[in-house]
């Protein structure tokens, strides 16, 4: 019994969450403007014979791959959507489920923190290496997600909506967790933006549960 864990399609990355992602792929690099579908399934192993079929479906690059005993995440990219899709609805039939089979997405912390102290800014930087450094002063959106993989949407749209600076948007293991700094209005807007994308995924067990 394979679970579909995350089916997560975004439709354009944005320039900072695909160099972040370009930072940790093992696979072929994606770039601003590329389709993305990140897709997360239980047991991991499974996550083979979806990558064989991905790229089998159509023209898509594999960005990630990613095996433990649980849980097993890919990532497929493309410049053009229909190839994303094409490759997606396949998996989609090999797994006899659809889209909206995924698992909910639960917010498991959503805050803004104001004013970050010179303190906090520099063990925060010592701990992200892949993403932007947070300067103090600046104020800090900060999400967890269940499953992880949700976490890229909403990094996704966040940064569509707001000038902000991307710290982290890890989304692999139990949690995803995103950081996110700038001016306080556009953490804000960020925050917003990310709440709201995320309301709005259609998933087996209903709307988005906030947990915070």
């Amino acid at each position: 019994m394979i679970e579909l864990r995350t089916y997560v399609f975004l439709d354009s990355l944005q320039p900072q969450l695909a160099s972040y992602m370009g930072t940790a792929s093992l696979g072929f690099l994606p770039v601003p403007g590329d389709s993305c579908l990140w897709l997360e399934v239980a047991p991991g192993m499974a996550v083979h014979r979806l990558s064989d079929i991905a790229l089998k479906a159509s023209n898509v690059h594999l960005g990630q791959q990613i095996v433990e005993r649980s849980f097993g995440s890919m990532v497929v990219h493309h410049r053009d959507q229909s190839d994303v899709l094409e490759s997606g609805s396949k998996m989609l039939q090999h797994l006899n489920t659809h889209e909206f089979d995924r698992q909910q997405c639960v917010v498991m912390w959503n805050e803004v923190i104001r004013g970050i102290t010179p303190d906090h800014a520099t063990l925060i930087n010592r701990d992200n290496r892949r993403g932007s450094m947070i300067l103090p002063g600046q104020s800090m959106f900060i999400m967890e997600t269940e499953p992880a993989g949700y976490i890229v949407y909403a990094a996704n749209e966040a940064e569509k909506a707001a000038n902000v600076t991307l710290v982290e948007a890890r989304a692999v293991g139990a949690y995803g967790r995103l950081l996110m700094t700038g001016k306080e209005a556009d953490v804000l807007e960020a925050q917003r933006a990310a709440t709201d994308a995320l309301s709005r995924l259609t998933c087996r067990k209903g709307e988005v549960d906030d947990h915070y």
